[in-house]
């Protein structure tokens, strides 16, 4: 069932989208070839909790990070360790913060360093970011919740890579999955009508390679089958009368 937000809840929606982006923001400042995930995750504790929230993964299902850190081919749900990251790699961080109930999703994925290791590495991400901003035009009033799948795989497949369709973006508000799903592929013109109130979290995962993903030993990391480089972008985004309104805008 779809719970649709009052003003009021989106605007504790928008407080908590407004620490994740300030935190990614802290985030990208911070990373440095011979960091840990762990120290990474050290600072986004500290920026959710100095903001007054509380991450929205620590303790999630068993989850033992703030973030989830997710290194080149792994897609998403990375755990923070000791795993030192280095020049060129591509690195996704992915970010929730809950602020008087309600929670705020975002990730990023940049190259550790700056510079991209290959010109494919560096198109996968700016497809990847282009898919996310492109479904999240569609988010419109009189439109259907697979248009902005349909969108999104449009942008990808258009480009050459591949959209993961066994992990998919979600409803959000008091809980951090919630109903509707919002598979990154499919057909246009399906599913419930978007409507003022609905707040959703997108997120395209795309990878070089096929589609397919698999899950590591620790029950967590999900890896490309094919051991290809994956990008992961996402926003929680509210549907007003006028359009979406992005509440982790950067």
């Amino acid at each position: 069932m779809i719970v649709y937000k009052s003003p009021e809840e989106i605007d504790r929606m928008r407080r908590a989208g407004r620490v994740v982006a300030l935190t990614i923001e802290r985030l990208v400042s911070e990373v440095r070839p011979g960091m840990t995930t762990a120290d990474l995750d050290a600072i986004a504790e500290r920026s959710i909790r100095g903001e007054g929230c509380t991450p929205s993964f620590k303790g999630y299902k068993g989850f033992t990070g703030s973030i989830c850190t997710s290194l080149n081919e792994q897609v998403v749900h990375g755990i923070p360790g000791r795993r030192r990251i280095r020049e060129g790699d591509l690195l996704s961080l992915d970010v929730g913060a809950i602020w008087e109930g309600y929670h705020g999703d975002s990730a990023i994925s940049l190259f550790v360093g700056g510079e991209a290791p290959s010109d494919v590495a560096e198109k996968l991400v700016r497809v990847t970011e282009d898919s996310l901003e492109a479904g999240i035009s569609r988010l419109r009033p009189g439109g259907r919740l697979s248009d902005v799948g349909s969108e999104v795989q449009r942008v990808v497949e258009g480009a050459g890579f591949s959209v993961v369709r066994e992990y998919v973006g979600h409803g959000i508000g008091r809980a951090l999955h919630e109903d509707p799903p919002i598979p990154n592929y499919g057909d246009p013109g399906r599913g419930p009508a978007i409507r003022p109130g609905l707040v959703v979290a997108v997120e395209p995962m795309v990878n070089v390679g096929g589609w397919e993903t698999r899950v590591l030993m620790d029950r967590w990391t999900v890896v490309t089958a094919d051991g290809s480089l994956s990008a992961h972008f996402e926003h929680t985004i509210a549907v007003t009368e006028d359009g979406p309104e992005v509440l982790t805008a950067r």
